[in-house]
């Protein structure tokens, strides 16, 4: 057993240790490309969503020099056919390239040929006899010692594509970095020979060269398509509900902050280490706070790329924002426009892509709060204040102080359709939900809530720990805010907060392209309390 070589299955029995969620059907569908032509796995996904949780359940699965089973009998790979056959059948070659990283910067050596020699001083000593001590490369190690008996190797590396973000402008480092990985996996009829599987993980998918990826054989799955390991992004909502039951978390609240990744086999994803952090720690708030996440994102978002800023102001305006994934280089250098950041904030996990739409949006609660401190500075002007002064104007609305709201959102909508490419309904939508951006924090936000004849445009549904009252807000375009009322008490809008009644407001604002004669601004609000019936 060694730190690269064989390295048991120590990791996996510390995670089963602790709260489980059984991903090993990942194991099952590694088992099936096991024997055929291009058994070779690349799942991408965010930092956070047990990457490395899967790469030592693998390892402890696959490695020959330990008896692993009591692990895994219990779990969704015990039942399944393949269980026996590979179960602690093969040699493991298992490594993290952070470590690497890690190791060449403060000794400031080569990382590759630190990593080389690191991993060839354990494959000679684990089979002297079998490989030349002269022998400088691992590929052909490996083929000296499968070739004289020895069993395959599975490959298992994790954060593959730290060299490409830790070196992002070292062109020539990451092109013998992808000559390295080629020589392990693009040899064919050695690779058939030598190894039985790889599997690699990171954040970004595999580097493109034009069109092509610079590692073709290997089978990719990735956060703009998953396929097939939809399931094993992160948590399902059947996981996350189940762990709710058990552990008594309230599951609407988790949802609301750790749910909206949604993929065309898979509807409902949660960011996994979130859930853990709320369930064991008891207490449901921002875990990405904790990962220095709010300078990364600020960063890219403030690029300066045609439509971008348009983009993420509608995004933090609560819309769906259309876009195009095909011309990512996946690195965190070569953007040409505003869609190739986007493409990398879907890798990174900031946003969420649909797959069947190809739209994004923020997904939910914990990461619209690093959107929060990330448009703060002077690149956003009145867009950031609007969202830090968000809390005044909630206040301001429950007061009913309606001068103090409109003159709150005169302020807002006139900032956001200077950013935006469109003045009009939409505008003023975007501009209300940026106005009460930080309301989610008490309120479930409703678009376009059915009730009645029609739909309300804004419906806030208080959460269970706070004593807010519900808020239907309707709006108007070159009409007024009393038409706003009106049409809400027409079409019955309040009906779908009946049980709020008594603690319902009721918030129409209008906005007048021109000012209209007696007034000094476009915008006008009417709050009404509905009494209890």
């Amino acid at each position: 057993m060694g730190l690269y070589f064989n390295p048991g299955y120590g990791g996996f029995e510390e995670i089963r240790r602790d709260i489980y969620v059984d991903k090993t059907g990942l194991i099952t569908h590694m088992n099936s490309l096991i024997g055929k032509p291009k058994p070779l796995v690349c799942f991408s996904r965010p930092r956070r969503f047990g990457k490395t949780f899967a790469a030592d359940m693998l390892c402890a699965y696959y490695d020959k020099s330990c008896d692993s089973r009591f692990l895994f009998k219990d779990l969704e790979v015990g039942k399944s056919d393949s269980f026996d056959t590979y179960i602690n059948r093969f040699n493991v070659l298992s490594f993290d390239m952070t470590g690497f990283i890690a190791d060449a910067k403060e000794h400031e050596t080569n990382v590759l040929a630190e990593m080389q020699t690191a991993l060839l001083e354990e494959i000679r000593e684990a089979f002297l006899g079998c490989v030349d001590e002269k022998e400088k490369s691992l590929g052909s190690a490996l083929y000296d010692a499968v070739s004289r008996g020895n069993s395959k190797f599975v490959f298992v590396i994790d954060e593959w594509d730290a060299l490409f973000r830790e070196f992002k402008d070292d062109h020539k480092l990451q092109e013998d970095y992808i000559l390295f990985l080629r020589g392990l996996f693009k040899n064919k009829d050695r690779t058939k020979k030598t190894i039985a599987a790889a599997y690699m993980t990171g954040i970004l998918p595999v580097k493109k060269y034009g069109t092509e990826s610079a590692l073709s054989d290997f089978k990719e799955y990735t956060m703009t398509n998953p396929g097939k390991l939809a399931e094993y992004v992160g948590f399902t909502e059947t996981e996350v509900r189940r762990l709710c039951k058990e552990y008594h978390v309230d599951f609407e609240e988790l949802q609301a902050w750790y749910d909206g990744y949604s993929f065309s086999r898979i509807s409902h994803v949660y960011s996994p280490n979130s859930v853990m952090n709320a369930i064991t720690e008891g207490e449901i708030h921002n875990y990405w706070a904790q990962t220095g996440s709010f300078e990364s994102l600020k960063r890219y978002i403030c690029m300066n790329y045609d439509g971008l800023k348009d983009i993420v102001v509608s995004m933090l305006g609560g819309e769906s924002v259309r876009m195009k994934i095909s011309t990512f280089q996946n690195d965190i250098t070569s953007f040409k426009s505003a869609d190739d950041v986007l493409t990398l904030l879907i890798h990174f996990g900031y946003i969420a892509y649909d797959q069947k739409k190809r739209m994004v949006i923020i997904p939910n609660l914990e990461v619209s709060e690093v959107f929060e401190d990330a448009v703060s500075g002077d690149y956003w002007g009145s867009v950031g204040d609007a969202i830090a002064d968000s809390e005044n104007l909630l206040d301001a609305t429950i007061r009913r102080d309606e001068n103090a709201v409109a003159d709150a959102l005169e302020k807002i909508h006139d900032s956001v359709s200077s950013v935006l490419q469109y003045n009009n309904e939409a505008s003023l939508r975007c501009a209300i939900t940026i106005a009460y951006y930080t309301a989610k924090r008490f309120y479930n936000v409703v678009r376009e809530l059915p009730e009645g004849k029609g739909f309300a445009d804004l419906a806030f549904i208080p959460r269970r720990d706070t004593d807010k009252p519900a808020m239907i807000v309707e709006l108007k375009y070159d009409k007024d805010a009393d038409t706003a009322i009106k049409q809400i008490h027409d079409n019955r809008y309040d009906g779908a907060l009946k049980d709020y009644y008594g603690n319902l407001l009721l918030v129409g604002i209008n906005y007048d392209k021109e000012k209209k004669s007696g007034s000094n601004k476009k915008h006008s609000c009417v709050i009404e309390q509905v009494e209890k019936g």
